[in-house]
């Protein structure tokens, strides 16, 4: 099975290191070659268009920014959908719009070939070593199909439904993870200026109700001062947005959603669309005059797991 991935940044070229590491038939693509060389120059192969990789592989997947940057990706001219062809499989591995996912979705199915969105949860540790999650969207027997390629990829791999339901879930729990974080910077400030030990204040909060994941990572690298969570405000601002967009359509009047989209448009507008999200803590830093720093923690996060094939998670059922 020759696998095609277009999108070789802070995710995606993680998750096609993987694909490579495990011994993968692999064809690669994006704006910017030499984030590939490493990959080149041990057996990969190069595309030059997006329809060109399409007509090669046999799985294409997509790992993009943002949902204008994937249409443009399988709709211009030399795009993917021009060189799809029946028994090819598009895998949507980016955080996008659930509405047009499907709607390029019926493009693929018009090709013959078969959509599904497999987005990625975790953090880019854990896709750099194929322990990230992946929810999956599309028909049961597409998702039995690819199965292979998401437990390479991944570690619990979770389907979701139909094709936009993955999609969905996955601007729901990084919704979620934005307002754990503003609540953490919150909990963080309050506890510097009440002359609370930092370090403490971590190991408290961790082996209490109030622990998090985004806690076990996000605060380290808050606290360690670099804040380099490989993910940045400008995108927070897109994956609230978007999690708000689905509750507009569905008429849910949210209180919170909106308030913390304010805040990281904020940071945005004060930081830089590019700065590292967890820097979100930084409006209140200045604000108190504090920095939120401890000894002890990393500037970057690792995954310290074995890299293990991924499993099928079961959702419970009556």
């Amino acid at each position: 099975m020759r696998v095609g991935f277009i999108g070789l940044g802070n995710v995606g070229g993680k998750l096609a290191r993987s694909l490579h590491r495990n011994g993968f038939d692999l064809i690669l693509r994006d704006l910017n070659k030499d984030l590939a060389m490493d990959m080149l120059e041990s057996g990969a192969q190069w595309a030059d268009s997006p329809g060109a990789l399409a007509e090669a592989a046999d799985v294409i997947i997509t790992c993009l920014p943002s949902p204008a940057a994937v249409s443009t990706v399988m709709e211009s001219s030399d795009g993917v959908i021009s060189g799809l062809a029946p028994g090819k499989t598009w895998l949507e591995m980016s955080t996008t719009d659930e509405a047009e996912v499907r709607r390029i979705g019926t493009l693929v199915q018009a090709a013959g070939a078969d959509p599904v969105d497999c987005p990625v949860s975790g953090g880019c540790h854990r896709a750099a070593t194929g322990n990230i999650s992946i929810f999956a969207g599309c028909d049961r027997e597409v998702f039995e199909r690819v199965l292979p390629i998401l437990k390479t990829l991944g570690r619990q791999i979770l389907h979701t439904g139909p094709l936009g339901s993955a999609s969905i879930l996955k601007v729901l729990t990084n919704y979620l993870a934005s307002v754990h974080l503003v609540a953490l910077g919150e909990a963080l400030a309050t506890a510097k200026m009440a002359g609370m030990d930092l370090n403490t204040t971590y190991e408290a909060i961790r082996i209490s109700s109030g622990n998090s994941f985004v806690h076990e990572t996000e605060s380290q690298v808050i606290l360690n001062g670099s804040y380099n969570i490989n993910f940045t405000m400008d995108l927070v601002v897109k994956d609230v947005g978007l999690f708000q967009a689905i509750a507009d359509r569905h008429n849910v009047p949210l209180e919170v959603s909106p308030i913390v989209l304010d805040i990281f448009k904020r940071g945005e507008a004060e930081l830089g669309s590019r700065f590292w999200s967890s820097g979100i803590v930084r409006l209140l830093e200045d604000a108190c005059g504090i920095d939120l720093r401890a000894p002890g923690f990393p500037e970057e996060l690792t995954d310290s797991e074995p890299e293990l094939e991924g499993y099928e998670v079961i959702p419970v059922s009556a």
